[in-house]
């Protein structure tokens, strides 16, 4: 028998929360999981129908659940056909960084750099969020905001969007837009002031 309910708490990092009852103080459970293929994801206060079954535990949960508040969307079959403009920009960044090294604006290294980086930084999302369906030892936002401050920003992107994590937060996206920012600052003077060429001095030893 279907019912009908309105979420009123919802960790979309961790894909689960509650549901208020319509017409009653009851609260039940819901996992991501538990929607049926093609919808959205839900956000507070989404008014949603489902259907109360138990889990091996015996806990109430509910099932099949699709929404029913007014202008709910459905999404597309596949992710894959959604144009996300984000992680569009972190394309084109790395294009963009592409074609000064290309142009000697900027030392071939600092491309390897952020590629570097960013790969650890999607890596650090994807450990964090298994850490936190699993109730393991999470890390850190402060190590994720370095991360992306130092270059790993793309990588941080992709990630956000690819396996929704950390995108829903605003503090924590307020945080993070401003590491982006003071990133692309600090590229940005490198390329003024002609820094370009010590870095490029700087990494040569480095390598040698």
């Amino acid at each position: 028998m279907h019912q009908q309910g309105k979420i009123i708490d919802w960790k979309d990092d961790r894909g689960f929360g509650f549901i208020l009852l319509e017409n009653s103080n009851r609260h039940v459970f819901i996992h991501i999981n538990s929607f049926l293929h093609g919808h959205r994801r839900p956000v507070l206060n989404d008014l949603v129908s489902f259907e109360l079954t138990t889990d091996s535990t015996g806990r109430v949960q509910a099932s099949r659940v699709k929404f029913v508040s007014k202008g709910a969307v459905s999404l597309p079959t596949s992710e894959s056909d959604q144009i996300d403009l984000f992680f569009l920009a972190a394309s084109a960044f790395f294009t963009v960084l592409a074609v000064l090294v290309y142009l000697g604006y900027l030392p071939f290294a600092l491309f390897g750099v952020y590629l570097f980086i960013s790969a650890v930084t999607f890596a650090e999302y994807a450990l964090d969020k298994s850490a936190a369906k699993k109730n393991r030892w999470r890390t850190s936002e402060k190590t994720l905001h370095i991360l992306s401050l130092v270059g790993g920003w793309p990588g941080a992107l992709a990630a956000q969007r690819m396996l929704r994590h950390k995108n829903k937060k605003y503090s924590f996206q307020w945080m993070f837009w401003c590491t982006v920012f003071l990133n692309l600052c600090g590229l940005v003077g490198l390329l003024a002031t002609g820094g370009a060429n010590a870095m490029l001095v700087f990494l040569s030893q480095l390598g040698g």
